[in-house]
């Protein structure tokens, strides 16, 4: 049955979707498309929940308080159902995928009208149909572990497109709930992901994000990323990232390719979670500090100017002071760019939530300022030395704070602001720096590239 022909049968006249997103780009990659099914169905989008016919709620489990935040909304947004009778409420993602989360929509938010997971996006159409049909709740099991290609994605942006080469993760930290809520590993064909970056290339993409729980296993690992990288740079795109990459499956031949192709950003993001060994262990990572400062030490080797970051992990279970200082041992020998950072929070339904802590709530605080005063640090003399360089910046729009500014990203990824105007954006300007902060960058345009 042809369900997007059927809801527009049903559905007379023109209809409003308003798509909220919560999480990683894994994620804003999945509402594109979530908004480009919506679209073949007649939907337009708007900002205004209140002049929605059809709300969705893209969700993230990876941390409570992104959860707490989804039903937080939820439940504001229960007024304007109760006004609007005709209003269809979906909450899909990785909140979806949690079977507790399932039973609370059930008792607690039985007036949201569908549940789908992240497996079952490509099934939109026809729950929609069953809902209108029925009048009751639909809440869906991802039924199949598929790459499901042929969805039509909306973009968000013309200027970046985040493309996804596989999905879900075999590695089960012990802290994470992906491979619960996601998945298997699965890749897609070089030949898909070929096709939608030159697609996206086409309509005015400079830069592309490769996406993936684990891009470094895309294809089953070895050096198939690596191939990969090398056909999508020959594309000719401008930039090339990619994200996530676990530092035990990071390969030479991977960063060989980033080393010979100028079109692939001088950028990684390589998650630590924690400096100590023990932790590590306790947290399933499959890596050891000395083994992770090795791989940084090849890394560099290769591209001494590479901005690295990373993710930190604080108070995990078992951890004590000694082990935080661990942390900060790294952090000072790597001196990343920048670091993401989060007091860990347990997850239900993985190994970690059982785990019993050693320290306080109130220790782990002062641990974590204590990190970021130290990286804050790191990050503005990292700066300090960009200061009078002339860099190229992917000009991404208006700067938020000041209209009479423009704002974009290096190919280090750094933001920088400068005076400019609306034409320059989508532009790869050369930019003098002038001013250093700890977090972006100010500089004055030069010209185009």
């Amino acid at each position: 049955m042809d369900y997007i022909k059927a809801v527009q049968d049903i559905s007379h006249g023109s209809k409003l979707a308003k798509i909220y997103t919560f999480g990683c780009q894994q994620n804003e990659n999945d509402s594109e498309r979530i908004a480009g099914i919506l679209s073949d169905m007649g939907y337009g989008l708007t900002d205004d929940v209140n002049r929605a016919d059809f709300v969705v709620f893209n969700t993230c489990a990876i941390r409570e308080n992104a959860e707490k935040k989804v039903y937080g909304i939820l439940g504001s947004i229960k007024h304007v159902k109760e006004m609007k009778r005709e209003m269809i409420i979906a909450l899909c993602g990785c909140m979806a995928n949690e079977e507790h989360n399932r039973e609370k929509i059930k008792k607690t938010f039985n007036w949201v009208d569908i549940v789908f997971g992240t497996n079952s996006i490509h099934r939109l159409p026809g729950l929609l149909y069953e809902r209108l049909q029925s009048k009751k709740q639909i809440i869906s099991e991802d039924e199949d572990n598929q790459v499901h290609e042929g969805i039509k994605t909306k973009r968000q942006s013309k200027i970046r497109a985040g493309v996804p080469i596989m999905y879900g993760c075999n590695n089960f930290c012990s802290y994470c709930i992906v491979p619960y809520v996601r998945g298997r590993e699965r890749s897609r064909s070089e030949e898909d992901i070929l096709k939608e970056v030159v697609e996206a290339k086409h309509g005015g993409c400079k830069e592309i994000m490769l996406l993936g729980q684990n891009v470094n296993s895309y294809g089953g690992g070895g050096d198939n990323f690596a191939r990969l990288l090398e056909h999508v740079s020959d594309t000719g795109i401008e930039r090339i990232r990619f994200m996530t990459s676990h530092p035990k499956d990071i390969s030479e031949s991977v960063i060989k390719v980033m080393a010979e192709r100028d079109n692939i950003c001088n950028s990684l993001h390589l998650p630590l979670q924690s400096g100590s060994s023990k932790i590590l262990k306790a947290m399933n990572r499959k890596y050891t500090k000395e083994w992770y400062l090795e791989k940084v030490d090849m890394i560099k080797s290769y591209i001494p100017d590479i901005a690295l970051t990373t993710d930190i992990i604080v108070g995990f279970p078992g951890e004590t002071t000694p082990d935080f200082e661990e942390t900060l041992d790294v952090l000072g020998k790597v001196r990343f760019d920048m670091i993401y950072s989060f007091i860990f929070s347990p997850r239900k339904g993985t190994p970690a939530e059982k785990m019993e802590d050693v320290i306080s709530d109130e220790e782990k605080k002062r641990n974590f300022e204590r990190m970021l005063d130290f990286q804050n640090e790191i990050s503005l003399q990292k700066n300090l030395v960009l200061k009078d360089a002339e860099e190229y910046v992917l000009t991404e729009g208006e700067s938020k704070t000041n209209s009479d500014f423009m704002t974009g990203r290096t190919e280090s990824n750094k933001i920088v602001n400068f005076k400019g105007d609306k034409s320059l954006e989508g532009e790869i300007v050369k930019v003098k720096i002038t001013e250093v902060g700890t977090f972006s960058l100010t500089g004055e345009i030069k010209g185009l590239r």
